[in-house]
Formats: structure tokens, C-alpha cells, sequence
């Protein structure tokens, strides 16, 4: 492959693990992104009790009053549930640190399309600015890209990952 495609989808691939990861911290101690921001006055309130560190949920405002269409009371009843808010934040720490470092990408392209095709389905309705297409999907079919490219050899640790004996022995973690 040449150099100029693998640095960039090394460079994709660190971008993509960086929104998950920001995602995580934003939700974690409330950095003013999504959370900890008031969006009457747009001032930050930088570690508010919304921030999952002081007891916020993570998913609830979301679930409870962002999600729409013909899924939108199934999302509505996760609202809240811890369980829910573990799964989420785990997935979202996993998911940016394995493709920000190139490692456990089968689980990390996997668990991340996944996340996001729930993501789609809770704003279920046509999108905005197109009838079947928003960031989401274009996200997944990045990390299908991704996937199949072998980007985790360009610019991260999955050269050497794959090296590990328990790697070899248990394909699901390359």
C-alpha cells in the first residue's frame, strides 16, 4: 500500500479513536461539550454534578429527551440505568483507546459501529440534511474501512500487538 494512503488512514483512524476518547472524558468530569454546559447562557461548569465522576448519568439527558422516532420509548426507558451508563462510558473508553493505539481493533470497529447504529436508531427520523445518512453511519463505514484496511500497522501499536503470543492465540483480540 503506499505511504501517503497508510498515513492517512493511521491519521484516520487516531481522529476516529479521539472523538470516542474526548466523548468519554467530556462525560466523565464534564469538560463543557455535551456536558456541564448551560445552554441558555453557553457557560461551562466545569466538573458539575452532571459529570459522571460526581454521580451524573452519562446517558440520561439524552435518552430522556434527545431520542425520537419509532424507537424512541425503548431509548427513553434505558434512561438513567446505570447499567446502561457503565456499558456506554466502557464502551467509549474502549473503543477510542484501541483505535488511538491501533490495538484490539476487530473489538474496538466492532463494539464502536454498534454503538453507533444504537446511536442512529434513537434519532430515528429522517436525518436533517439527508433521508437515510448522518455522521453516524458515515462513522461506520469509516470503521469498516478502517477494519479491513489494516490501518491499526500505520501510525499506532498494531504491528507489534499482533506479535503478542496471546494475540496470535485468540484472533478476536487483534
Amino acid at each position: 500500500m503506499e505511504k501517503k494512503l497508510q498515513i492517512s488512514l493511521g491519521i484516520l483512524r487516531i481522529s476516529l479513536g479521539f472523538i470516542f476518547l474526548w466523548a468519554f472524558f467530556d462525560k466523565l468530569l464534564g469538560l463543557g461539550f455535551s456536558t456541564c454546559r448551560n445552554p441558555e447562557t453557553n457557560i461551562v461548569d466545569y466538573f458539575c454534578r452532571d459529570a459522571w465522576i460526581n454521580g451524573g448519568s452519562p446517558t440520561f439527558y439524552f435518552l430522556k429527551f434527545a431520542v425520537r422516532g419509532p424507537f424512541a420509548e425503548i431509548f427513553r426507558s434505558m434512561a438513567g440505568n446505570m447499567i446502561v451508563d457503565w456499558l456506554f462510558m466502557v464502551g467509549l473508553l474502549g473503543v477510542g483507546l484501541g483505535l488511538m493505539l491501533g490495538i484490539f481493533m476487530k473489538l474496538s470497529t466492532f463494539f464502536g459501529s454498534v454503538m453507533l447504529f444504537l446511536m442512529y436508531l434513537a434519532g430515528f427520523l429522517p436525518p436533517q440534511h439527508n433521508p437515510l445518512i448522518d455522521d453516524h453511519i458515515i462513522y461506520i463505514i469509516t470503521l469498516i474501512v478502517l477494519h479491513f484496511s489494516e490501518a491499526e500497522k500505520y501510525l499506532g501499536l498494531g504491528s507489534w500487538w499482533e506479535k503478542l503470543k496471546i494475540v496470535d492465540k485468540y484472533k478476536i483480540f487483534k
